[in-house]
């Protein structure tokens, strides 16, 4: 890649996948050979947690204090960035962060504090992948300022859909008056079990509301036990259960955002 991808997992609904989307596309992008970030600023960690740093109250240095400097105008290079054994790094997040947004009130130039820090280290990477809390809040703001493109995951059900305008507005906002450049990677449909009508009828109904503004992949991610078990145990779907439909269904979403050819 000629300049690094800074890619923002996003929605304000919770218990949507947005932490297993981040996961296993960011493992997925280092498994295709890519140099690979991933930035969990949600105060609750759980892509932290997914990853196999299970106590990540303990941790010392974390995004909290990456922003704090930031902020003080201290630089900190690549400090307190871990490196995970499936090839990819991660500024880790645990409860402090909740204290940012407070904090962030009499900043100025506080919806710029992420990106002034990525732009810092992206020469480093060929892809940044951000986890954003469950929010439209100060933190995600900061997120969408930073990123070239947004990722939005949609669990197929009827009210993460009805969700979706205000997470759509904000984006606007945010492109309009702090990020000219911010672009939708796409909506991916997660959590489905394609065995049921509903699912189906909702598949179509994103596909007919959003499809001809905003790319909706083809490929949804099925609903699947093995994706919930391979966080429990701090891997990756492809470490944990390569050949699964899960596994196939991030390959194929990988694949498509870097480029290749999908058959």
């Amino acid at each position: 890649m000629a300049k690094s991808k800074v890619i923002a997992v996003s929605n304000q609904k919770g218990g949507v996948g947005k932490t297993s989307v981040t996961l296993n596309l960011g493992i997925g992008l280092a498994r295709n050979g890519y140099k690979v970030l991933m930035i969990d600023n949600d105060y609750q960690a759980n892509l932290t947690a997914s990853l196999g740093y299970t106590s990540p109250d303990e941790l010392e240095y974390t995004l909290c204090e990456i922003i704090e400097d930031v902020i003080e105008e201290k630089e900190n290079g690549k400090k307190g960035i871990l490196t995970h054994s499936e090839g990819v790094d991660l500024v880790p997040s645990n409860i402090t962060l909740a204290t940012v947004e407070l904090k962030l009130i009499e900043v100025i130039g506080r919806e710029t504090l992420l990106r002034r820090y990525i732009d810092g280290i992206k020469s480093g990477y060929d892809y940044i992948i951000i986890d954003c809390s469950p929010s439209l809040g100060m933190m995600t703001v900061n997120a969408l300022t930073a990123a070239d493109s947004v990722l939005i995951p949609v669990q197929a059900a009827y009210l993460p859909v009805k969700g979706l305008q205000d997470l759509i507005r904000t984006i606007g906002k945010v492109k309009r008056q702090l990020n000219p450049k911010l672009d939708f990677e796409g909506i991916l449909i997660t959590m489905v079990n394609s065995r049921t009508n509903y699912a189906r009828e909702i598949i179509e109904r994103l596909h007919e509301e959003y499809g001809e503004k905003i790319k909706v992949f083809n490929t949804f991610i099925p609903r699947s036990v093995k994706q919930e078990e391979s966080s429990v145990v701090g891997k990756s779907i492809y470490k944990y259960a390569n050949s699964s439909k899960v596994a196939k269904a991030y390959k194929e979403v990988t694949d498509e955002i870097c480029g290749k050819e999908v058959f």
